[in-house]
């Protein structure tokens, strides 16, 4: 089956790629420096032509609200456009839990924007909603540094790895379009002021964290609901203690 990764030469979408490889697929990991431009259209038709599965895993170069914004309606339009011409049988798509309960963010907006265009068109679909990585764990602690010190929410999160993630989505390749939205989260919650703690403990930060229950997540007053998955999440195995310990042996 040949399966397009756009965003294939990313973070997730080079593992995606390569799980994928391994199963015997025909995977065009597409992406502007491989031609493929969502962006502009430049090179979608001829990497779409016979391709049952495309996977969206391309992110916005910039958080900015409005870069954000004309990044997913062009894109996204873009792509679906490009996916009915070719007869594309399934559209996935890799989202963030929680998008519709943190639209005081532009990005957080233009993800939601992004989740509606999938909607709205005929191609079917499945929106693959996934927790924050533990590989963003450092930028996290980093928008709430202030003075040197992180203040941060003791809002629940319950992130994920990265390799957790390419796992979920290449189970998701090899079914049936859900016509709506799965949500993927790691093994455990904890507090968001907490993850940073150990995230420094671990990595000899000597930043001090303070707890703000006030604090705004990338302009986003939290709760415990804001970051965590519904009651039915597919869950990671790895753990982040496990994959800390993994990341200083490397």
């Amino acid at each position: 089956m040949k399966i397009v990764i756009i965003g294939g030469s990313g973070l997730i979408g080079s593992r995606l790629a390569a799980r994928l490889r391994e199963a015997g697929h025909e995977v065009v990991a597409a992406s502007p420096s491989m031609g493929v431009n969502t962006l502009t259209g430049e090179g979608l038709d001829e990497a779409l032509a016979g391709a049952r599965v495309v996977v969206d895993v391309a992110n916005s170069p910039s958080f900015e609200d409005q870069a954000a914004l004309d990044f997913f309606a062009t894109a996204g339009r873009n792509l679906l456009a490009a996916e009915v011409k070719a007869g594309v049988a399934h559209h996935i798509a890799l989202s963030v839990v929680g998008t519709a309960r943190l639209l005081d963010s532009g990005y957080f907006r233009a993800k939601q924007l992004q989740e509606d265009l999938i909607e709205a068109s005929p191609v079917p679909y499945t929106i693959v909603q996934a927790t924050q990585f533990f590989e963003f764990v450092g930028a996290i602690a980093a928008s709430g540094v202030q003075d040197g010190v992180a203040r941060l929410s003791d809002a629940l999160i319950q992130p994920m790895a990265a390799d957790d993630v390419a796992t979920a989505l290449a189970e998701v390749v090899t079914e049936l379009p859900a016509r709506g939205r799965i949500e993927i989260a790691g093994p455990e919650a904890l507090p968001l002021d907490a993850l940073v703690r150990r995230f420094f403990a671990a990595t000899g930060d000597a930043r001090k964290v303070v707890t703000d229950p006030g604090a705004r997540y990338f302009g986003v007053q939290l709760d415990d609901r804001s970051l965590t998955p519904g009651s039915n999440p597919r869950l990671g195995a790895i753990r982040f203690d496990e994959w800390l310990a993994r990341r200083a042996a490397a």
